[in-house]
């Protein structure tokens, strides 16, 4: 089968694998959707993701497809269904998983991380991460499953609450699902920072109130003209530690900080802890996405959120490395590969 394998820092071939082996709990799924992940451009770039990557590996994490085999045991699914899979499977034994902190798993199996995943023609899937696809949800939306569901993990810890100010910071996939999220959780007003014009048109037409450009404009003194006197949320979806500040004096008194963005494993942050004391700030973060992919496929599937405004043209297996090599090229929205292109 045609697949994409990392090998190392900057080393991704296009190549032949040989099709995966399924065990008797397995389904094969021919794969028609695989989301860029900015998890992926980290490994890409010799960074540890959520998950320790031993190459060489099929990467590709968040991806939906056809099943094609069954395993003897497989009970859940069956051939001819449309499915989008949880990548992360627990094994159900150590102390996190037995304490209801299963995604702190000691023995986690991470497809696209610790194993083969998704970029590549198929992939072979334990049935308890297979979920199916609703009527109305294509392969391209069911590969947005995974990062909602992370979203939804995020959202969950940040206590929003009917009548909340809220901030985003960050007009990428995630900052776009997060401004809907932060709607559909009832704040009454909701803002976007982000550099770039064309997201930030995106922005308002899934419901941001304000789109605010950090660097042509001050975004405290917009903010205040906008009406956000008590800003009770922010969610920093950028990674990068200026922002993490940003979010942290943008965040009235009580504010949840939530630092959702992937910064380089080594980064430190410098912050003020006096600041944090005289607002009294919880600042938290989020790591994958526990229980909730099926409540992510439901909204998915309902159309009351829009996974679709944010996302380029497919892509074949050939165009990934580009992907992930050039910023650039990822300003532009978030890429779905597609193998048997």
């Amino acid at each position: 089968m045609k697949s994409a394998v990392f090998y190392g820092r900057h080393d991704l071939r296009v190549e032949e694998s040989p099709m995966p082996q399924l065990g008797p709990q397995d389904v094969l799924i021919q794969v028609k959707a695989c989301g860029v992940c900015g998890t992926d451009v980290h490994i890409y770039e010799g960074d540890k993701g959520a998950a320790q990557v031993t190459p060489p590996t099929i990467l590709g994490h968040e991806f939906s497809g056809l099943v094609v085999q069954v395993g003897e045991q497989v009970t859940n699914c069956q051939v001819g269904d449309r499915v989008c899979v949880d990548p992360n499977c627990y094994c159900g034994s150590c102390a996190p998983c037995r304490n209801g902190t299963a995604h702190f798993c000691e023995h986690m199996t991470g497809y696209g991380t610790t194993v083969n995943g998704g970029f590549a023609e198929y992939c072979a899937v334990n049935q308890r991460q297979v979920y199916k696809l609703g009527e109305n949800t294509t392969y391209a939306q069911g590969a947005m499953t995974e990062p909602v569901a992370c979203c939804l993990h995020g959202i969950d810890l940040c206590h929003i609450q009917p009548g909340h100010q809220v901030v985003v910071i960050g007009g990428g996939m995630i900052g776009l699902l997060m401004l809907q999220l932060a709607r559909q959780a009832g704040a009454a007003k909701v803002a976007l920072i982000e550099p770039v014009a064309a997201k930030r048109e995106t922005g308002l037409q899934l419901g941001a109130d304000v789109c605010i450009d950090p660097v042509n404009e001050d975004v405290a003194e917009r903010l205040a003209r906008e009406g956000f006197s008590w800003v009770n949320t922010v969610i920093e979806c950028v990674g990068r530690t200026e922002t993490i500040q940003q979010a942290i004096q943008i965040a009235g008194p009580k504010a949840v900080v939530m630092m959702f963005g992937l910064t380089k494993p080594d980064d430190e942050l410098p912050i003020k802890p006096f600041e944090v004391f005289q607002k009294e700030l919880e600042i938290t973060a989020s790591f994958i996405n526990p229980y909730t992919q099926a409540r992510a496929l439901a909204l998915i599937d309902s159309s009351r959120l829009d996974v679709s405004s944010m996302v380029c043209p497919p892509c074949g297996l050939d165009r990934l490395e580009a992907i992930l090599a050039d910023p650039q090229l990822r300003t532009r929205g978030k890429y779905i590969i597609c193998p048997e292109m």
